[in-house]
């Protein structure tokens, strides 16, 4: 098993990825109908992208500025995934409770056809751009600090 060391490079990678999906996961929650409780949405969508920061840029960190910014992009890209894959089995859960799939393959199923229309719900051109954007900063902060501190 490949341990990490902490670094720098890794920290700002994290936080990078926490603050843009603090600020997405603001931008969401109106897309979704008056009255959606939300409960932990915003700190799980941060704690999901400290964790990809931490694991996926962290460790790509120090190649150069073009690459830096390809890890940004690939770190949001892989933190959007498992939001929604997150979201989408929790969702999940909420209507097997409700007895609401007929069985296990069903509920499944329900995982990626929830998560797919949530993605189709988020694909509005304030959030892409604040992804795109967002990618391309925490890229180039991260691979700036990689640098700066070794």
């Amino acid at each position: 098993m490949q341990t990490i060391m902490p670094n720098a490079a890794s920290l700002f990678a994290a936080v990078s990825l926490a603050v843009i999906a603090f600020i997405v996961s603001g931008q969401i929650m109106p897309l979704f109908p008056e009255g959606k409780d939300f409960g932990y949405f915003t700190f799980v969508n941060m704690a999901i992208g400290a964790a990809v920061g931490w694991k996926v840029m962290g460790t790509r960190a120090g190649r150069g500025f073009t690459p830096g910014i390809n890890n940004g992009l690939t770190g949001v890209a892989v933190m959007v995934f498992w939001a929604l894959f997150v979201q989408g089995c929790y969702e999940m859960f909420r209507l097997a409770m409700r007895n609401r799939y007929d069985g296990a393959f069903d509920a499944i199923m329900g995982i990626f056809e929830v998560s797919y229309d949530y993605a189709v719900t988020i694909a509005q051109p304030n959030i892409i751009a604040t992804l795109l954007i967002g990618a391309v900063c925490a890229g180039l902060v991260t691979e700036y600090v990689s640098r700066k501190w070794r």
